[in-house]
């Protein structure tokens, strides 16, 4: 456990003073500092003005990210007929209709992204309470209620990520690993923010973009210059 403490303390010595960076400095220093035994995620957390309690500053997209995300995505289809073989040809790691119902029911949750063919959705609605919470349910506007389910599929395990705001205007999500290149996480990073820029709803007002942060999964945090995360 010393060792463990000498290492976050290292690194939490590493960001003192430290605010604001450019991208690149501060996945440089990211990356410096990550030191657990797995190869740690680097996460980005936006914290946006808006109230997403409002239907009309809620925000809610996908991006596909150039690098990939590095992560290996399980991919859940709710099917029937030809869509079924469609479906695990394209790569899905469970595929079913009623009897994967009754498995996410009984709590057992064994995938990272959810899609459905429209006509599975009355079935699919009844699973609401316990897909919404975990921002898994299939959402046309974000293409996991489709009925071309070889794309979607295909999407999810090539580097599409889904965000959207929490309560407090925040929205997060993972754009790659501290083994990817630097160049490859700054490409990631501003990919991510584009989209969420996009993605702006009619109804924010004031400043959107407040603040933009990164860490590893294990290390702590910084802020990265706006202007410098949203550069092209």
């Amino acid at each position: 456990m010393a060792q463990i403490s000498k290492k976050k303390a290292a690194a939490r010595a590493a960001f003192d003073g430290k605010d604001n960076l450019s991208v690149e400095d501060a996945i440089t220093l990211v990356k410096g500092a990550a030191s657990a035994k797995f190869d740690e995620t680097v996460e980005i957390a936006l914290n946006l003005g808006v109230d997403p309690r409002h239907a009309d500053q809620m925000v809610r997209g996908v991006v596909t990210l150039p690098a990939g995300t590095g992560k290996d995505v399980r991919v859940a289809v709710f099917a029937r007929g030809p869509k079924v073989d469609e479906a695990k040809a394209a790569g899905a790691d469970i595929v079913g209709a009623e009897d994967l119902m009754e498995t996410i029911q009984s709590g057992k949750i064994e995938f990272d992204r959810c899609i459905a063919t429209p006509d599975m959705m009355p079935l699919v609605g009844r699973l609401g309470k316990i897909l919404g919470p975990r921002n898994l349910m299939p959402n046309p506007k974000v293409g996991t209620v489709t009925v071309d389910v070889k794309s979607a599929v295909e999407a999810a395990k090539g580097g599409e990520v889904q965000f959207k705001a929490e309560k407090a205007g925040v929205v997060h999500a993972g754009i790659g690993k501290v083994s990817f290149d630097a160049d490859k996480l700054a490409l990631n990073l501003r990919a991510f923010v584009e989209a969420v820029s996009r993605a702006k709803p009619s109804g924010a007002k004031g400043t959107y973009m407040k603040k933009v942060s990164i860490s590893s999964t294990m290390g702590p945090g910084v802020s990265v210059d706006v202007a410098s995360a949203t550069a092209n």
